[in-house]
């Protein structure tokens, strides 16, 4: 029989995925290791395992201890994992950018979680950093894990994603992408390719905002660098120790919109739905396009899953809210739907007369005009419940059942003002062009418009 003792014995032994439909136009094969099928659903459980591991063996962590760690969420769900199994306890520090989702799966796991800002130097009392430092002098048996620092980070995918990857690949592998953040990832992989083939390419992707590209080609830590980004798990204010930049060829910035759009493509063209960071590691690869060519095989490092980010990326109006959509606009939705015509009713036709339009038109919404007047609104779920209580109905007036009139709105409205106007008593919107043409958008044309992205 195979049964695993604990669910920490299905840490690794990811899968190694072949993208076929974004990276089609690319010379090469490119494949994913797709790391949010470890328990956790995330990398991070490799490194979790391994630093509670060496502390324990080295005397750091002790029965009944407190695990404390500052983390974007992942590396917590991990070492939650471990303490889970374990018998430790658990408190997180986290910054205030990180996914809700995060923090609700660390609690249900039995983790304490304190969420500190994100805007503040790491050496300010009030950082992630700071607070678990404080923390883990102020609590006894606790033991920070410092993940940034603490080398047994590297040394578990040098141990395990490393030989996985080369395994996987034959040993035919000429290029490794991977987003940086602590280092341990990016480097503890490279180091066990590296030590098979010199000659592999390591692409480490950052982030807009953070340094470590900078610190990478001039080796200067420039604070000025510095500066606010959304994107998630990736991307530093300082050089972790866990870094040794010798193994590493190359350093690409991704902005945060490019990396959440293509996480997005991923989801709905790969079928592959995962974190903020994979789409930001392929989009790396992607504007490294030119230096590819027939023959090689690139492996990009997918780190987590997308259910992490539901309240995020993957949420139209949080997108938009940011203008990492494209459509924008009430005009924007119309170009994008193609021009329809607007169907009406009067308030004397009857209700018979409004089901019967909505039939031939495959419409849920109309608008009741009075001549050019809008006076009220009729819907199909409203209309299909006043028939159904009242079947008799279907020979009255359109004005006895018929709802408030549509918001009528101007033509650049945004679209994040639209999505806030559509809700159940209010299935559409009116508005107006330049000709003063009157058109109807329902949530539908929304959904749609963004569909084409």
């Amino acid at each position: 029989m195979d049964i695993k003792n604990n669910i920490l014995e299905t840490i690794g032994n990811t899968p190694l995925i072949k993208l076929n439909k974004i990276t089609k136009e690319l010379p090469c094969t490119v494949a994913a290791k797709v790391d949010y099928f470890n328990p956790g659903n995330s990398i991070k459980d490799r490194m979790a395992i391994k630093m509670v591991e060496v502390a324990e063996q080295e005397g750091k962590l002790k029965p009944g201890g407190t695990i404390i760690e500052c983390t974007s969420g992942n590396t917590g769900m991990g070492l939650a994992l471990a303490a889970s199994v374990k018998g430790y306890k658990c408190i997180f520090t986290s910054t205030d950018k990180q996914s809700k989702e995060k923090f609700d799966i660390l609690k249900a796991l039995g983790a304490e979680v304190i969420v500190c800002p994100t805007n503040v130097e790491p050496d300010d009392p009030k950082s992630y950093y700071s607070v678990a430092k404080r923390l883990a002098k102020e609590i006894p048996d606790a033991f920070l894990c410092n993940q940034y620092d603490n080398l047994a980070n590297r040394l578990a995918h040098y141990e395990t994603t490393g030989p996985e990857i080369w395994e996987q690949t034959d040993g035919k592998i000429t290029h490794l992408v991977s987003t940086a953040g602590t280092g341990g990832t990016v480097t503890g992989t490279a180091m066990f390719l590296k030590e098979k083939n010199p000659d592999i390419q390591v692409w480490a992707i950052d982030v807009y905002g953070s340094l470590l590209t900078k610190f990478f080609r001039t080796g200067e830590l420039d604070m000025n660098e510095v500066h606010p980004y959304i994107s998630e798990g990736f991307g530093e204010d300082f050089v972790p120790q866990n870094y040794d930049m010798s193994v590493i060829d190359h350093f690409e910035q991704v902005t945060d919109k490019d990396g959440a759009i293509m996480a997005r493509r991923l989801a709905k063209e790969e079928g592959i739905f995962c974190g903020y960071s994979a789409g930001s590691c392929l989009q790396g690869l992607m504007q490294l396009r030119s230096k590819l060519k027939k023959g090689d095989l690139v492996v990009c490092i997918f780190h987590d899953h997308g259910s992490r980010y539901v309240g995020k990326i993957y949420n139209d109006q949080w997108m938009m809210e940011r203008g990492f959509m494209d459509v924008k606009t009430f005009k924007d939705v119309i170009s994008t739907r193609g021009e329809k015509p607007l169907v009406t009713v009067q308030p004397r036709e009857t209700v018979a007369k409004a089901f019967e339009l909505m039939k031939k038109y495959d419409i849920e919404n109309i608008p009741v005009m009075d001549n050019e007047n809008q006076v009220g609104s009729i819907s199909q779920i409203g209309l299909y419940n006043n028939i159904f209580d009242s079947p008799a109905i279907k020979g009255e007036a359109v004005s006895t059942i018929m709802g408030a009139p549509y918001p009528v709105v101007a033509f650049d409205t945004p679209v994040e003002r639209l999505v806030k106007l559509i809700n159940k008593e209010n299935g559409a919107i009116l508005g107006k062009d330049e000709s003063g043409k009157m058109h109807i958008i329902t949530k539908y044309d929304i959904i749609e418009s963004m569909a084409k992205l």
